[in-house]
């Protein structure tokens, strides 16, 4: 059943029966009509239950606070889903990386730690074992080369990249920016700095670019400008750690270099090429020497024709000594000489003296002072005329200092000759008078490292002379007898054990130079046997040395001088005193006495032990008797010597 609308008498009031607003009361007298409301209800009519217009809540008066209503219930509604959509966002990711993400290309973002670790090891280790390359510079001296990561130390710290991602933000605004924006983290390394900066230093010899200082070479008798190359080095401290940074980057690993400067300007290479080269090679240069002179070609003067840097932006030249010595010997090599010791030539036991030459040698250094000097003059237009020196007159002997040439002049020269003595001179030999072999010895049974030694010393000492009332002392006259003077590593005896040492065997060098001096008659000023008895030399008669502790001395007790000549082979040494002969000398040699058996050492622990057999010990007295060839006197020098026993030497553990 309808019930009909109540009238509205003019200037009351009407209530309205409205079910979706239960306060639809207002007064129509006091609020008049809007017209912008009519329009809307005309816009949008809505038929009543007379079928008369329905006021909806848009119209002004009908349903303003509905309205509000409604918005704040669709407001909060859309609040709370946000708060709920975000609470479950962080609830679900909340051991995950950050969304956006990427290390090195790998995308990571939003995964949970253990996904991340398997991504970045299934794509990153094609990356991790492969060779880094890296860079030196920048343009065309830019150089490169590779390492091994593996080599290096370098691997991937899978751990300490993805905690370099961070934790999922609580920020709502920073949650929500992230699914739309992303993050490159960069690959954490982890390594050994001192492993990374050796491979870098092997690789250095690829990587540096040293400078090259501008110069001016010759292509044959032309003069080529070489402009100055500013260079290179790595930081040797700074680049370990540029390669843990980037060496998982896809370009190769920029390290970070020193420049090296140059100093040579190119107005210092055209000066040079003008003021010094192109002169030099305008004809030959010429060295004067003694009966000869070399020509320098121009050719020849690009090979030894040098420039530096003079530091102040130019060059300085110079000569290449050994390169122009090569050229120039070429001519003069004839006119230097050898110098050769003063001999003796023999007729059965009598020696006449083979007289001394002195030696001359062309100093070239200073032969050379002036080159570049001469060098710069304009080419002569006649060579130098050779020097002859005056002619030494028949029974004359030659100066020792030979005449000098006059001062070149031109492109030209004069060789500077030094004399050079010879060791025995022709005067110490004559001093000698008629000599003859007065006393000598020979040993042999020597090892060949052994005999290399004995030979070099013989070759030290042959041809000494000792002047009368002077001593000879061995140690003294050879020096240090080291491997710096041609001294090799062979065997020697070291606290009873067989054992290895430079200089070993001089000690049978000296056994045979003490029994030389011996039976020459000489006086002995000092000597020492070995400790133990050594079958290849005379008991009671042989000696031994030792660099600064143990020494040979005999002094020449004589009126005239005295010369040492030794006689080397790969058997065998002789040394042999000649001078004016005083005595015959015997040896008397008495028997062994006092016997002490040689015992066994037991060495299992040394290294060096090689098993040997023993050696009594024993005493022994030898007696030197001496008769004076002019006066047959005779006298007696008694020695008594004792030798310990040398044990038995086994290595049993």
């Amino acid at each position: 059943m309808t019930t009909p609308p109540n009238p509205t008498p003019p200037g009351g009031t009407r209530t309205d029966a409205d079910p979706f607003d239960g306060d639809a009361t207002r007064s129509l007298a006091a609020e008049p009509p809007d017209p912008d409301a009519a329009a809307t209800v005309q816009m949008s009519p809505v038929a009543g239950p007379a079928g008369a217009p329905e006021a909806r809540g848009d119209e002004p008066g009908g349903g303003g606070k509905r309205t509000r209503k409604k918005l704040l219930i669709g407001g909060g509604a859309v609040v709370g889903l946000l708060a709920l959509l975000y609470v479950v966002d962080l609830l679900v990711s909340a051991t995950d990386v950050p969304r956006g993400v990427t290390v090195a290309g790998v995308e990571i973002g939003g995964m949970n730690r253990l996904a991340a670790e398997n991504a970045l090891r299934d794509q990153l280790d094609p990356r991790v074992s492969r060779p880094v390359t890296l860079v030196a510079g920048t343009g065309p001296e830019a150089a490169t080369s590779v390492i091994d990561p593996r080599s290096a130390g370098l691997d991937l710290d899978v751990d300490a990249t993805i905690d370099e991602a961070g934790e999922q933000p609580l920020n709502p605004l920073r949650r929500l920016a992230s699914f739309f924006s992303d993050r490159d983290v960069a690959p954490i390394s982890k390594g050994n700095p001192v492993a990374v900066g050796q491979a870098i230093d092997r690789a250095r010899p690829q990587l540096d670019r040293p400078s090259v200082e501008g110069t001016i070479r010759f292509d044959g008798s032309r003069p080529v400008p070489v402009p100055s190359a500013p260079g290179h080095v790595v930081d040797a401290a700074a680049a370990p750690g540029v390669v843990l940074e980037h060496w998982l980057d896809p370009t190769p690993v920029a390290l970070p270099v020193t420049q090296q400067p140059v100093s040579v300007t190119q107005d210092g290479i055209d000066t040079a090429m003008r003021d010094v080269a192109q002169p030099a090679v305008a004809g030959p240069a010429y060295v004067v020497g003694t009966g000869r002179n070399a020509t320098l070609s121009p050719t020849e003067i690009g090979t030894f024709l040098k420039f530096d840097p003079d530091g102040a932006g130019g060059l300085r030249p110079r000569v290449d000594v050994p390169a122009a010595q090569t050229v120039a010997d070429r001519d003069l090599g004839s006119t230097e000489a050898e110098p050769k010791d003063a001999t003796f030539s023999f007729a059965g036991a009598a020696a006449t003296v083979v007289p001394a030459v002195t030696g001359r040698k062309i100093d070239y250094p200073k032969t050379f002072t002036g080159l570049v000097e001469a060098l710069a003059k304009p080419a002569d237009a006649t060579p130098p005329t050779t020097f002859t020196p005056p002619p030494v007159p028949p029974g004359a002997t030659p100066p020792a200092t030979p005449a000098a040439p006059p001062p070149a002049t031109g492109r030209a020269v004069n060789a500077v000759y030094t004399t050079t003595p010879p060791k025995v001179t022709t005067e110490a030999l004559q001093a000698i008078g008629p000599a003859t072999v007065i006393g000598e010895f020979q040993t042999g049974g020597f090892a060949a490292d052994s005999g290399q030694n004995i030979k070099r010393v013989a070759e030290q000492v042959n041809g000494a002379t000792v002047a009368p009332g002077d001593t000879f002392s061995l140690n003294g006259f050879t020096g240090p007898r080291d491997a710096s003077q041609g001294y090799v590593e062979a065997g020697i005896i070291e606290d009873g054990v067989p054992a290895r040492g430079i200089g070993g065997g001089i000690s049978q060098f000296a056994t045979t130079l003490y029994n030389a001096t011996y039976f020459a008659g000489l006086d002995e000023v000092e000597h020492k046997e070995h400790s133990y008895s050594i079958s290849r030399y005379p008991a009671g008669r042989e000696a031994t040395v030792f660099e600064g502790a143990i020494d040979l001395k005999f002094r020449n007790d004589g009126t005239t001088p005295i010369l040492i000549r030794t006689l080397w082979t790969p058997s065998s040494i002789k040394v042999q005193i000649l001078g004016q002969k005083r005595y015959d000398v015997t040896s008397q040699t008495g028997p062994r006495t006092n016997p002490v058996p040689a015992g066994v050492r037991n060495l299992p622990e040394n290294p060096k032990c090689k098993p040997s057999k023993g050696v009594d010990g024993f005493t022994i007295t030898d007696t030197r008797v001496l008769k004076d060839v002019k006066t047959g006197e005779t006298k007696t020098e008694p020695r008594t010597v004792r030798y310990n026993p040398e044990p038995e030497i086994t290595c049993n553990p």
